[in-house]
């Protein structure tokens, strides 16, 4: 159980209510247009992304995690040299698709927050697109185990990755429904119904 300012102790509640909250920002983020204040490409920006999203229910939003991380056999960048990483990531190219999927590869790598990775990394890695090439991805294009087990492969053999976010391209830059794949896209959980959009405006 992570430690968190809801003073929820059950990992399904905490999960529950993390989405809810999240989603709620996320939309917050899109609608108010405070993407636009944000740095792009930068890890700046992106804990901007991530502190906005989880500063209602997490203590360490926006902040880079103090703990060596890993999921399943892959273990993340360790906190060792995180900081070192993050800044080659900021000044790694983002002017074409290739360049931008590999700065969002390393950022993958380096994994900079303690929970809630994810979702802030694929709408940093819109908003790079957006800029640089007018155009985002569409999430609900991509099967989930296709992508989790391609991102596990990418620091090896990134063609598979580049592959399959090339096929979800869309122009659809504008577009909330597109924007919020990319939050849906997180969740998996078992035992309880995924909250939709349109029930979070009420």
């Amino acid at each position: 159980m992570l430690d968190n300012k809801l003073g929820i102790n059950n990992q399904i509640e905490l999960s529950k209510e993390e989405e809810r909250l999240t989603k709620k920002k996320a939309i917050q983020l899109f609608e108010l247009e405070k993407l636009k204040e944000f740095e792009v490409g930068t890890f700046q920006g992106l804990a901007e992304i991530h502190k906005y999203l989880f500063e209602d229910i997490y203590y360490f939003a926006g902040k880079v995690r103090s703990e060596n991380i890993s999921k399943g056999n892959f273990r993340f960048a360790s906190v060792m040299y995180l900081e070192e990483a993050l800044e080659k990531i900021d000044k790694m190219p983002q002017s074409n698709f290739d360049e931008i999927i590999e700065k969002y590869i390393e950022m993958n790598i380096a994994h900079p927050f303690r929970e809630g990775n994810g979702r802030s990394t694929r709408i940093w890695l819109d908003m790079i697109l957006r800029k640089e090439i007018n155009k985002v991805i569409d999430w609900s294009k991509i099967n989930k185990e296709d992508y989790l087990l391609a991102m596990e492969r990418s620091p090896i053999k990134n063609i598979e990755i580049k592959f399959l976010l090339n096929q979800a391209l869309t122009n659809k830059v504008n577009d909330r429904h597109v924007y919020m794949k990319g939050i849906d896209a997180s969740y998996n959980y078992e035992g309880y119904n995924v909250y939709k959009i349109e029930d979070l405006e009420n």
